[in-house]
């Protein structure tokens, strides 16, 4: 089957996500007004292209000369930031039309949110003749870390902004979004894209996936909906992209009165969390049932597939092994046996008293020494898929060479390593460390267990359809 060629308005996502210049209509002089954090953030970002302010009675803003107009820009203008009036955003973005930008993201409401559809159809109309890639309008903005493309109204020190990393995410909310960059930037976790996107006048979340699926830079997509508005394009788009590149989606307005504010929200039709529910398992997409699981889920993706079920534990606590095991069970998964080899190594390397059986409990007393050795066998064992790495910071042989250890490992891409990490700011800082090099960590064997079973089910899934896509392409071969 011939693929669907790529709508121009999608392609033209490209000056949103990287434009080399942007315009900022409705820049401001004003520290507290939206139009100044945008190009102060821009400015203090580091962006290497060029700004141009506009607004009608400004000279200047933050040392950039300003414009009345981007039709007063002599130069070409990739992209536009839209911070003005509801009543004046048509005006402004026939003009962007008529300059040639491709790109916009209009952050002001006050449309079809708050029942103002014909205003919203009238951007719909204008984004759609000039084939603009229109985010918005009731936005938040977009992040580029790679390119340092940063269009969030919210003040870089009040919201951290998050390293250049895989994961793409799309949000209808900007409260939520906002609340996934300043996590992410806190634990260190990267981003290649983030984008608010709002009521989806012009580009909805089938165009952002539809870009995502062939971006380079993007290899996880995580999404935040209140509803979808073409349900059949939204399941073929996602089916396409799962077999490349995980989906994990957290759907909102689940409940009746949930509904009721998506739709005062964003103006969305949230519908009936069964038919969505049902539609992400056809399309192989990972659903969250909360912002925490969202987050969790899309971390773990960050390793190399795990090529079975079998997880080996390795932990200085019992009880947490205990916990991990109880997990691994409610999940459906196995706990690996370790081959007569292993144990045999084990023993000899190990002190007499450590229980040389998965789980792998090393004792209280050890140091990051024995947690090298036990991480060594379990790499080498091929009865094990997957390894939970539990940490206990608090015991006294315990340091931060046992992180440079787990990030080595991690490194080696030959097993999924993911770490659970229990305690206070001294665990924390350790916590963040692992993240920022890749190693998923998690507060709990039970959210760790509960994003194994995702990442091993969506691993089965492109086993199963790239395996069978491989015969296909080797029979049509021999043909």
């Amino acid at each position: 089957m011939v693929a669907k060629p790529i709508p121009k308005k999608v392609k033209n996502l490209d000056a949103v996500f990287n434009p080399d210049s942007i315009a900022v209509i409705g820049a401001s002089r004003e520290p507290n007004k939206i139009g100044h954090v945008i190009v102060k953030n821009f400015i203090d970002g580091g962006f290497a292209g060029r700004i141009y302010p506009i607004n009608p009675r400004a000279e200047d803003i933050l040392g950039l000369r300003a414009y009345k107009s981007v039709l007063d820009i002599k130069e070409k203008v990739d992209s536009a930031v839209i911070a003005v009036p509801a009543a004046a955003v048509a005006p402004v973005l026939e003009e962007c039309g008529k300059k040639g930008i491709r790109g916009v993201v209009l952050i002001t409401g006050g449309f079809s949110e708050v029942g103002n559809s014909e205003a919203e159809k009238k951007l719909a109309e204008i984004a759609n003749r000039y084939d603009i890639a229109l985010i918005g309008p009731n936005c938040m903005g977009v992040i580029t870390p790679g390119s340092r493309v940063d269009s969030v109204f919210l003040p870089i020190y009040k919201l951290g902004r998050p390293r250049v990393g895989n994961i793409s995410f799309i949000s209808q909310s900007g409260a939520v979004g906002g609340c996934i960059v300043d996590l992410a930037a806190r634990a260190g976790i990267g981003m290649s894209k983030f984008v608010s996107y709002g009521n989806a006048a012009a580009i909805d979340e089938c165009d952002l996936l539809e870009y995502l699926y062939h971006d380079p830079d993007t290899k996880i997509i995580v999404a935040y909906l209140e509803g979808v508005k073409k349900g059949k394009r939204f399941l073929e788009v996602a089916k396409r992209i799962t077999r490349k590149k995980p989906i994990v989606v957290l759907k909102a307005g689940r409940s009746a009165a949930g509904a009721e504010a998506a739709r005062s929200h964003t103006g969305s039709l949230a519908g009936a969390s069964e038919a969505y529910s049902a539609a992400f398992k056809q399309a192989n997409v990972i659903e969250a049932q909360t912002l925490e699981q969202l987050f969790d889920f899309a971390k773990i993706f960050d390793q190399v597939l795990p090529s079975g079920r079998r997880i080996g534990i390795i932990t200085n606590g019992g009880g947490m092994g205990v916990l991990a095991t109880d997990a691994l069970a409610d999940e459906g998964l196995a706990l690996s046996q370790l081959s007569d080899e292993t144990q045999k190594l084990l023993r000899a390397s190990l002190p007499p008293y450590a229980n040389v059986r998965n789980p792998l409990d090393i004792i209280g007393d050890a140091d990051s020494h024995r947690y090298e050795i036990a991480i060594n066998a379990m790499m080498k064992d091929e009865s094990v898929d997957v390894i939970m790495l539990i940490i206990l910071f608090q015991t006294a042989g315990i340091d931060s060479s046992v992180v440079n250890i787990a990030i080595r490992a991690s490194d080696l891409r030959k097993k999924p390593i993911i770490s659970v990490c229990s305690g206070g700011e001294y665990t924390e800082m350790h916590k963040r460390i692992l993240e920022s090099y890749g190693v998923p960590t998690y507060v709990s064997p039970t959210s760790a267990m509960r994003s194994i079973s995702r990442f091993i089910k969506y691993a089965e899934h492109y086993s199963k359809y790239n395996t069978a896509h491989s015969v296909l392409q080797a029979e049509k071969e021999r043909q």
